[in-house]
C-alpha cells in the first residue's frame, strides 16, 4: 500500500480512541500504580510537579499520542485484526519505544527504575492502542 492510500484509509475514531487511551493508561500508571516510584526514581516531588503548566503539558501530550496512534494505524494498515494489531503494538512498544529509551537511559545514567516504569508504560500504552485500532 503507497502513503496516499494508507493515509486515506486512516480510521479517525479508532485513532482518537486510541490516542485518548493513554492518557487513561498513564493516568493509572503514573498515579495508583507507580506515581510514588516514578516521582522517586526521578527525584521529583509534589511541588515540582504543581510548577508544570498542566494545559500546555496536556495539550503537547494528546498531539503527541495523536501522531503515535495515527503511525501506528499507518504500520498496521487498514485489514489489522485484534490480535495483530495488539501484536504490533506490543512490538512497537518493547522492539523499538522501550530498547531505545534503553539506550538513552544507559547514556544519561538513570536508574533501571526509571526506565522500567517509563518503558513498561510505553509497552502497555502501546499495546492497547493497536488492540484498538486493530479491533476496528
Amino acid at each position: 500500500m503507497d502513503m496516499g492510500t494508507a493515509a486515506g484509509a486512516i480510521n479517525w475514531i479508532s485513532v482518537s480512541v486510541a490516542a485518548l487511551s493513554s492518557f487513561m493508561v498513564g493516568g493509572i500508571w503514573y498515579g495508583p500504580i507507580f506515581g510514588h516510584a516514578w516521582m522517586e526514581a526521578f527525584n521529583l516531588t509534589e511541588e515540582d510537579l504543581a510548577k508544570r503548566n498542566m494545559p500546555m503539558v496536556f495539550g503537547v501530550s494528546l498531539l503527541l499520542a495523536l501522531i503515535a496512534a495515527i503511525n501506528l494505524e499507518m504500520f498496521i494498515g487498514a485489514e489489522a485484526t485484534l490480535a495483530f494489531g495488539s501484536f504490533a503494538g506490543f512490538a512497537a512498544g518493547l522492539g523499538w519505544v522501550a530498547a531505545f529509551l534503553g539506550i538513552i537511559y544507559l547514556f544519561e545514567n538513570q536508574s533501571m527504575k526509571a526506565y522500567l516504569i517509563n518503558a513498561g508504560y510505553c509497552v502497555v500504552a502501546l499495546t492497547l492502542m493497536g488492540a484498538i485500532l486493530g479491533a476496528w
